[in-house]
């Protein structure tokens, strides 16, 4: 993606982008005793771990413009060309950021090589959101999620001595991206929530408004319940989040 499209995507990202503590705990896990930690692709900071000396690196000024005050400190960089010696850190990490990347093998690389111990890399297996209720309204979202989304497979095919974890997404989930928020469909129709997740932005007008029309008539009469308020009550839905784990040392 684009520093354009980047800063697009980042208008408002973090208010609605705010980490989800259930998710954090999975990513506090996997980076294990690590104490320097790098945030490859880190926009406004979500997930960056307390306790450690972490150094975040994202490509788009309007994200590094909104990370919060106290945030660990940020270079102007993308992760193909990452602008550090060869195991400067214990560990990388990319929250829910490869499939922005241009060029994901060399993404990987350089963190492999930055890193000492371990590498983790949030991401999705689109093909586990098939079957969401999304889908029937904004069917070009899981087009989008399977062009864009490295398969899981191959992610963990790049990295050495991988692991594959699912993360399941919680009930109110904080981190209100595309799929975050698949027990609250009102929430999609807000757009600075869409403006917010990167799926909706290749997406055509014309199909965006179509689904919303959708949407809202069936919320205003009963029938978005009718077939999916059991949604509501449970307490998290596994719908494709993975973190893939490499152990270096």
């Amino acid at each position: 993606m684009s520093s354009a499209a980047y800063d697009r995507l980042g208008l408002g990202y973090s208010a609605v982008r705010q980490p989800e503590p259930r998710i954090a705990a999975h990513v506090e896990a996997a980076l294990g005793d690590a104490k320097s930690v790098l945030n490859v692709g880190a926009g406004t900071g979500s997930y960056e771990p307390t306790g450690r000396e972490v150094t975040a690196v994202e490509p788009s000024q309007t994200m590094i413009d909104q990370r919060p005050p106290g945030s660990a400190p940020v270079v102007q960089g993308v992760a193909e060309e990452l602008p550090f010696a060869d195991d400067s850190f214990d560990a990388a990490m990319a929250m829910i950021t490869v499939h922005h990347w241009s060029d994901v093998d060399k993404g990987l690389a350089e963190m492999t090589r930055v890193a000492r111990q371990r590498v983790i890399v949030l991401s999705f297996d689109p093909a586990l959101a098939a079957g969401l209720w999304l889908v029937d309204y904004f069917p070009a979202a899981l087009g989008y999620h399977a062009k864009a989304m490295p398969p899981i497979d191959e992610l963990a095919a790049l990295l050495p001595n991988t692991s594959v974890e699912p993360v399941p997404i919680p009930n109110g989930c904080a981190d209100g991206f595309f799929l975050g928020i698949w027990d609250r469909p009102e929430m999609h129709l807000d757009p600075d929530v869409r403006r917010a997740s990167s799926v909706w932005h290749p997406m055509p007008d014309s199909k965006i408004e179509h689904g919303l029309a959708i949407l809202r008539a069936d919320l205003e009469s009963g029938k978005w319940d009718e077939r999916n308020g059991h949604l509501r009550k449970l307490p998290q839905l596994d719908v494709g989040l993975r973190l893939v784990v490499a152990k270096l040392s």
